[in-house]
């Protein structure tokens, strides 16, 4: 059986820089009906337990640490009891939200992750044509992104 994958969206709030925005993330629970990996649980830790449906989650992914995407995780972490994966360069946000906490594990580049007989694998520097399901609105590409990049690490 190959995982399926399926897509619930949740609303909040974004902060950045002293600046809050509104904002709908797109959480992924990759999987089959026994076990399933989350990433990016967003916003309501309730909706994406009711999402799971009583599946082993096997992990908690997060792409990155920006409050909207990790706000959640900590109740989340204790309703499904799973391990957290995040990618340490992410570390100083997480400690934000999260003081006395910590991520489970650290992700790597090349880090795999087997759920429902599929192997999902960490890669963080993407080719350009890559499509990118994000954790707002719709897919875009790397390439697509590179303007709006560039102008962000210009501000930091």
């Amino acid at each position: 059986m190959v995982a399926r994958i399926d897509n619930l969206v949740t609303s909040g709030t974004f902060s950045l820089d002293g600046g809050t925005w509104d904002v709908d993330n797109n959480v992924w629970l990759i999987g089959d009906d026994s076990e399933v990996i989350v990433i990016d649980p967003a916003h309501d830790a309730q909706a994406v337990a009711a999402a799971v449906a009583g599946r082993t989650v096997k992990a908690i992914i997060l792409t990155h640490g920006h409050d909207d995407h990790i706000g959640s995780v900590g109740e989340f972490r204790e309703l499904v009891s799973a391990p957290v994966y995040l990618n340490p360069a992410d570390r100083m946000l997480w400690d934000t939200v999260y003081p006395d906490a910590h991520p489970d594990h650290e992700i790597a580049d090349g880090d795999t992750f087997e759920v429902a007989g599929t192997v999902l694998r960490a890669i963080l520097t993407l080719p350009e044509d890559t499509v990118v399901n994000t954790g707002h609105g719709e897919a875009t590409s790397i390439r697509a992104e590179k303007p709006a990049l560039a102008e962000w690490e210009a501000k930091i």
